[in-house]
């Protein structure tokens, strides 16, 4: 696990998600791939678009070019679904906060599940 201090999440972080949501929160690919874009992350924080971008490059590292329009309707279709199910599911368990005006979600340190993001990311993209 990664030894970092984030003060401004420590009561957050002091909150142990049981192990049923932390499995319910990584059994989904797209909140899987979320979560690894957040938590490269060096202040936690990235942008709505860079999310999509992570995760349309997950999902599409195994495939050959796609054309221009597939890929901006992918991505679309992506970022709705983001925006629309995972984030706000990641966000009412506590594992992040998405500001909507800003366009920006902001992860915090939970290290149960950062445990297990790790094995699966290792088992995953490995």
């Amino acid at each position: 696990m990664r030894e970092t201090k984030r003060e401004s999440a420590t009561l957050r972080a002091e909150m142990t998600p049981s192990l049923d949501l932390v499995f319910d929160l990584l059994s989904n690919r797209r909140r899987r791939y979320a979560l690894y874009c957040l938590y490269d992350q060096p202040d936690d924080a990235a942008t709505i678009e860079d999310v999509t971008e992570t995760v349309v490059s997950l999902e599409t590292r195994d495939t050959g070019p796609e054309p221009r329009s597939e890929i901006d309707e992918q991505k679309r279709q992506i970022r709705t679904e983001l925006q629309h199910v995972h984030l706000p599911k990641l966000e009412n368990a506590g594992v992040l906060e998405h500001d909507q005006r800003s366009g920006t979600v902001r992860y915090w340190t939970q290290p149960t599940l950062e445990e297990w993001l790790e094995h699966a990311r290792h088992k995953e993209l490995i």
